[in-house]
């Protein structure tokens, strides 16, 4: 009997466990309507796994466990989630945004101003995610990461994006910032580009100790909220 070219449809549904770090500001109440702005992080390759501990190495975790005078002038929810061992944030897209709308609903966030960042494979989430959600982000700050391939630039033109770079850097190459930026500045979009020239890889901690990136961050408004 011949063989017989046949399809079937198969749903697998998968549970899977995020853990993260949070932290709230000082007078936080959930029986307070007041309404905060939200900072997701999102950690490079050398922190995934299960030690929660790892994500303080670096960026807005690390300021905030060093108690940085920094941010103390400001009021807002950050989250940090750690991708597990065997995945990178791209892959877990979905994930992240199930995540963010559980913790909202959960959360006295202030939806006008969420704001998203992270450092090479964190900035490759951050491009990844701000694509697949263009109305959810007041701000997005891609730190040596790449934005890939196939993607739809105008999507993104109204979301105030600052992108860093180390122009050194041999992980992730400098290409991989200057041709997203330029195709957005193509579109006119709201982008503002940062190269440290004598920068390699590690272009995040100059980045997270600046004071202007917060003031830059924390202005920006998203009146289109849709998640």
């Amino acid at each position: 009997m011949p063989q017989k070219a046949k399809k079937v449809s198969i749903e697998i549904k998968k549970t899977m466990e995020l853990k993260y770090l949070e932290n709230l500001p000082n007078d936080y109440s959930g029986k307070n309507p007041k309404k905060y702005p939200l900072v997701i992080f999102l950690h490079g390759a050398g922190e995934r796994g299960i030690d929660l501990n790892k994500i303080k190495k670096h960026g807005i975790p690390m300021l905030i466990e060093k108690q940085s005078k920094i941010l103390q002038k400001y009021e807002f929810i950050s989250v940090s989630p750690q991708c597990p061992e065997e995945y990178n944030w791209n892959y877990l897209g979905e994930t992240l945004e199930i995540f963010l709308k559980d913790y909202i609903k959960k959360t006295n966030v202030d939806t006008k101003r969420i704001y998203l960042t992270g450092l090479s494979m964190g900035g490759y989430g951050s491009w990844n995610l701000a694509f697949r959600n263009p109305n959810v982000f007041a701000a997005v700050a891609p730190i040596c990461g790449s934005a890939g391939n196939g993607k739809n630039y105008s999507s993104i033109k109204h979301i105030p994006i600052w992108v860093f770079h180390g122009a050194k850097d041999t992980i992730v190459p400098l290409s991989e910032s200057t041709e997203p930026v330029a195709k957005l500045n193509d579109l006119e979009a709201n982008i503002k580009f940062t190269v440290y020239p004598d920068l390699e890889h590690d272009s995040w901690t100059k980045t997270y100790e600046n004071p202007n990136f917060y003031k830059w961050l924390f202005s920006q408004k998203n009146e289109n909220f849709k998640l």
